[in-house]
């Protein structure tokens, strides 16, 4: 079993999360009383938040770099970005280590070329749903990427950083995403991408009339396929 490296706390929520599944996998997988190798690096999430509202995007990715290289010195074989938002800094960070980034967008598309789907829609935080970072990577893969229209957009990353990355969910909040959801399936969506890792504490997939795909738990599968792989 390899081990797994985790940069995580972007929240701790989704980080959680991401612990939860793998380990209920390895159990699944091996039986008995299995679990995941896997070290975690929990960084402070207002220091990072606050380097994506100023734009300091290269101190973002100087830290994070920080967090890999440290978990690649305690015996991390590769590294998982708990977030989807600072896949952004994924060069830097690559940069500072020897061991590879399993990239979430890339195991993302993988499952959704897997359904034939050909137009998605992506919500997530406003960087992952208006930049280019994501979409492209979604999009090199022969997918479509629809996103909501932008007032639309400002609604799921306030619900994002003020209410899900706190732990707090609102059936209203709930409800506002469905609303969006569907209007992103009239404009196309085959399937929707839960582009954040905190939107599957939220919407689940008696929510949407199309194939949801959350993030966290294809990240993390992911995660427990390499480790596992011969």
């Amino acid at each position: 079993m390899k081990i797994i490296g985790l940069i995580g706390g972007m929240s701790w929520e989704s980080s959680a999360e991401y612990y939860k599944i793998i380990n209920e996998e390895i159990k699944k997988r091996l039986g008995g009383l299995h679990s995941a190798k896997c070290l975690l690096y929990s960084v402070d999430f207002e220091e990072i938040e606050r380097f994506q509202t100023q734009g300091e995007w290269e101190n973002a990715g100087e830290k994070l770099g920080d967090a890999a290289s440290s978990l690649e010195k305690a015996g991390a074989e590769f590294i998982l970005i708990c977030t989807n938002t600072m896949h952004k800094v994924v060069d830097a960070i690559q940069s500072k280590i020897n061991i590879p980034i399993l990239h979430i967008a890339d195991a993302t598309a993988e499952q959704i070329n897997k359904q034939e789907i050909t137009n998605i829609g992506l919500l997530g935080t406003r960087y992952t749903m208006e930049q280019d970072f994501y979409k492209s990577r979604i999009e090199s893969k022969g997918i479509n990427v629809i996103v909501p229209e932008a007032e639309e957009r400002e609604i799921v990353n306030k619900i994002i950083f003020d209410e899900l990355c706190l732990g707090k969910i609102h059936q209203e909040s709930r409800e506002y995403y469905k609303r969006i959801i569907q209007n992103l399936i009239i404009s196309g969506a085959q399937g929707i991408i839960l582009g954040c890792t905190e939107i599957g504490l939220l919407i689940k997939p008696g929510d949407s009339e199309v194939p949801l795909f959350d993030t966290t738990h294809i990240h993390a599968l992911e995660a427990v396929n390499l480790s596992l792989k011969n």
